[in-house]
């Protein structure tokens, strides 16, 4: 366990200090809600109708801008290759890399979800389940995207690589967390858009970590 907490620690330092961390990913999501309202225009009402949608899709899109590095760097320095013999399983390696740029990223991304779906018009009072949907949904991302970073591990423009491979994945927490703001939003129920987006990234957590740990050894062999 202590050999775990340490990897951890240690991948949460180096998701942190990697090309300036979650101000980079915070600062894509602050930019698009800047920005949008100067596409779409100022008129509150038609901002409104899109906040919550475009909120989530700046969401997903600031995740991609941390993942090329997670498996990359280890494997240009050789890390990699003593995380694969170490005694520690490379599925449990591949998991605290995924939950510390969660950590790292994920938890920022969260705590400014609300701020931005409110700068572009939402109503205040889903700020809450903004929050929750965009931590849940930010795990998700982190797990699934770890898939493409490590297919794409070796590979020229590797970044290009996984944004293509990860987007389809990133549709369904997309589709789930989106309707269940939606439907809260519309006093519809929205519990079983929660629930989706739960199963979706419990799913990635437990099997997402196999598929990395595949691609890795693939990558080395």
């Amino acid at each position: 366990m202590s050999r775990a907490l340490v990897l951890l620690r240690r991948e949460a330092a180096l998701a942190w200090g990697r090309g300036g961390g979650p101000l980079i990913a915070v600062g894509f999501y602050a930019g698009v809600a800047t920005l949008m309202p100067l596409a779409i225009g100022p008129e509150p009402e038609r901002l409104a109708a899109i906040a919550l949608g475009a909120a989530w899709v700046a969401l997903a899109l600031a995740s991609l801008l941390c993942l090329d590095r997670l498996f990359e760097r280890d494997y240009e320095d050789g890390a990699l290759e003593g995380l694969v013999l170490s005694e520690t399983p490379l599925e449990l390696v591949c998991a605290i890399k995924c939950l510390g740029q969660w950590l790292a990223t994920g938890a920022p991304l969260a705590v400014a979800a609300p701020v931005a779906a409110i700068a572009l018009g939402a109503d205040p009072a889903l700020a809450p389940l903004i929050f929750l949907c965009a931590l849940v949904g930010g795990l998700a991302f982190a797990f699934t995207g770890g898939i493409g970073a490590a297919l794409s591990l070796g590979a020229r423009r590797g970044g290009l690589l996984t944004a293509v491979i990860v987007l389809p994945l990133f549709v369904p927490p997309v589709i789930f967390g989106g309707g269940a703001l939606d439907a809260f939003a519309g006093g519809l129920p929205w519990q079983s858009g929660l629930a989706l987006l739960g199963a979706y990234a419990a799913a990635a957590v437990a099997l997402g970590p196999v598929a990395m740990a595949g691609a890795c050894r693939n990558a080395l062999t």
